[in-house]
């Protein structure tokens, strides 16, 4: 079986399987729509810590232990960690697994970090590099906002066109054999980074969305399929505004998503009772969504083949600073009902 479909995709001989996930999130999700699904709600978004960044290691560090547990497996089970945040130099998530002594592979794909090790991880897994790995990621509204935009106390008016970083972390457990779940990987989609010329860093599914519809069309194109394939199409961060330019330029290419699109950052939040103007965004917004809402409904076999696809602003302070674009990318992963 070829392996290599078209030009950015594979389809695996050997499909890896979800065996277990797991979802923490904040207390502002906490009180949104999935509030209710998440594993673990915490009350106080310090997490019991001393500041922002502490409180996001130690949401990977409870995902990745539930995660590990629903699977029934120790650390010295896991070969690899793949893993990300958006904090620079992906402190969350180095100081927060490192206690685990599990290789890591410390990944930075912005939000769509989620997608990208879901994607090295269903690799490794299918070419039998290891029996088990782990898919991490996390973001937090106050560690981000201080980071890429204004600290929190400085509380600045923010426009209709913003998504809310997400408080949360997702953790799954990729395995070579269905021991248990019943849903796996059949294929990625790997993006390019897409500059469409957006400079606005508080209009994320602007600069996002272009580089979604690259990877969507071209997943289509590369597996010889259309929207009509999947149950649903669901990408990361892009919020109501980039859902729109997300509908506008795939229709471009002739294809029609708007009856079987959703997005983690409209699903997260409910804008008009919680002021998240646009939605969510952030690496925490898809990993959690799609562990606490979408997936069990694929174990399920409510939903038998999804496209998820979540996606990532590239910009840092730096560049920012230096009145760079903001360019965008995603990775897209199939993930179907395994009956």
């Amino acid at each position: 079986m070829t392996q290599q479909m078209g030009s950015w995709s594979l389809q695996f001989a050997e499909a890896p399987f979800i065996l277990s996930s797991a979802s923490v999130a904040g207390k502002k999700e906490g009180e949104g729509p999935l509030g209710k699904l998440f594993d673990m709600v915490c009350g106080s978004d310090k997490f019991g810590e001393d500041s922002w960044e502490e409180s996001e290691s130690t949401m990977q560090k409870e995902a990745a232990a539930l995660a590990m547990g629903k699977a029934e497996l120790e650390p010295s089970d896991i070969r690899y960690i793949f893993a990300g945040d958006l904090l620079g130099q992906t402190i969350a998530t180095s100081f927060g697994l490192m206690n685990y002594e599990i290789p890591l592979f410390g990944l930075y794909g912005a939000c769509s970090t989620c997608g990208e090790a879901l994607s090295l991880g269903a690799m490794c897994v299918a070419a039998g590099y290891a029996d088990h790995v782990m898919a991490i990621t996390s973001s937090h509204f106050a560690s981000a906002e201080k980071q890429f935009r204004f600290p929190v106390e400085y509380a600045n008016q923010r426009p209709l066109s913003a998504t809310w970083t997400v408080t949360g972390s997702g953790a799954f457990v990729i395995g070579k054999k269905q021991s248990r779940g019943k849903a796996c990987i059949t294929g990625i989609t790997t993006g390019v980074i897409t500059d469409y010329g957006i400079r606005d860093s508080m209009n994320m599914g602007a600069a996002m969305a272009p580089a979604a519809a690259r990877l969507i069309v071209q997943n289509f194109k590369d597996f010889g399929c259309g929207p009509k394939d999947y149950d649903l199409i669901i990408t990361g961060d892009l919020g109501y505004v980039g859902q729109e330019i997300l509908w506008k330029l795939v229709g471009d290419e002739g294809y029609d998503i708007s009856k079987n699109h959703t997005d983690c950052g409209i699903e997260i939040f409910d804008c008009e009772t919680q002021g998240t103007q646009s939605g969510g965004s952030g690496c925490g917004c898809s990993a959690t969504t799609l562990s606490a809402h979408f997936l069990p409904q694929v174990e399920s076999g409510k939903l038998k083949r999804i496209l998820f696809v979540p996606t990532g602003a590239m910009l840092s302070q730096v560049s920012f600073n230096e009145g760079q674009n903001v360019p965008g990318t995603a990775h897209g992963v199939v993930i179907e009902y395994t009956g």
